[in-house]
């Protein structure tokens, strides 16, 4: 029997803030977390992407999970990114780490070694068995160098019971519907690309992991769950006004972008962990004159 997916409407991948000095800021993530459970969001992803993961220790990674589940206490469901290019660490990982108050995990395709598509099957349903919690496939190629083609997909989500859903941001649309299309009873499609997320709502898509997110949780959260009740006009008109932030969160990379953001109204200090930085003052610039217009 398939696994319940707990992870449907507005996610946010939550930024990990740092102090001036570099160290996480609590603080400012304990702000940041409230924010987003009163601005109605469905669930949080912790340690994805934008939350700089490969940029963390392996105690900060543990501190930042406990941190999150104690400051969420229940409110939400809590997705964990959890994926690597070792299958083997991969699953000890999993197995040796506290996972209590974890509602699901985030696995990314593995990156850099390139796997073939008996690869990739075979690493995510290993890494599947070796736990019980909901897996959510993350497909990213722009980063990771490796597509996890609609076949792989959907013969994971038929093999497999607690695959359920994929997080697709390869920005291919044939390939995403045809997931969806093809997909058996249970399992669901969430955006990974905040731009085109009520277009792949409109073809079937269940929710979104968002960026964006971050910053107006209560807006782009009015938008998706606005396009799941087919109310169409209303997230047109919601979505058309975060055309320039979309561009934002993009232009210079992401986390940089949202961080960059959310510093310029003084959430957070702006601070990345090299390789990453902020995003350009040109950008900074336009940034500014976008919040002085107002939302």
């Amino acid at each position: 029997m398939k696994t319940q997916n707990p992870f449907t409407g507005l996610g946010v991948a939550l930024v990990t803030p740092f102090t001036p000095e570099g160290a996480v800021d609590y603080t400012a993530l304990r702000r940041l977390i409230d924010e987003q459970i009163s601005g109605g969001i469905d669930f949080l992803c912790v340690l994805g992407t934008t939350a700089e993961t490969p940029c963390l220790t392996a105690d900060e990674k543990h501190a930042i999970t406990r941190f999150a589940v104690e400051a969420v206490g229940g409110r939400v469901p809590i997705l964990l990114g959890a994926g690597g290019n070792n299958t083997a660490a991969v699953i000890d990982a999993i197995r040796h780490a506290d996972l209590g108050g974890i509602d699901g995990l985030l696995i990314v395709t593995p990156y850099y070694n390139k796997p073939s598509a008996e690869g990739l099957y075979q690493h995510f349903k290993a890494v599947a068995e070796s736990t019980k919690l909901p897996i959510v496939l993350y497909n990213v190629p722009g980063r990771t160098g490796v597509n996890l083609t609609a076949d792989t997909t959907l013969r994971l989500a038929r093999n497999v019971d607690n695959i359920v859903a994929i997080k697709e941001a390869s920005g291919n649309l044939a390939q995403i519907e045809t997931i969806i299309s093809g997909a058996p009873e249970g399992f669901d499609v969430l955006s990974g690309d905040d731009a085109i997320t009520l277009e792949l709502i409109g073809i079937g898509a269940r929710g979104v992991i968002s960026v964006v997110g971050n910053a107006y949780p209560a807006e782009f959260g009015r938008m998706v769950h606005a396009a799941l009740e087919g109310q169409h006009d209303e997230a047109l008109s919601i979505h058309r006004s975060f055309r320039e932030l979309y561009h934002f969160m993009s232009v210079d990379g992401n986390p940089s972008g949202i961080k960059t953001f959310l510093a310029c109204r003084g959430d957070i200090a702006s601070r990345l962990r090299l390789p990453l930085v902020p995003a350009t003052d040109a950008t900074i610039t336009q940034m500014k004159d976008w919040l002085e217009k107002g939302f």
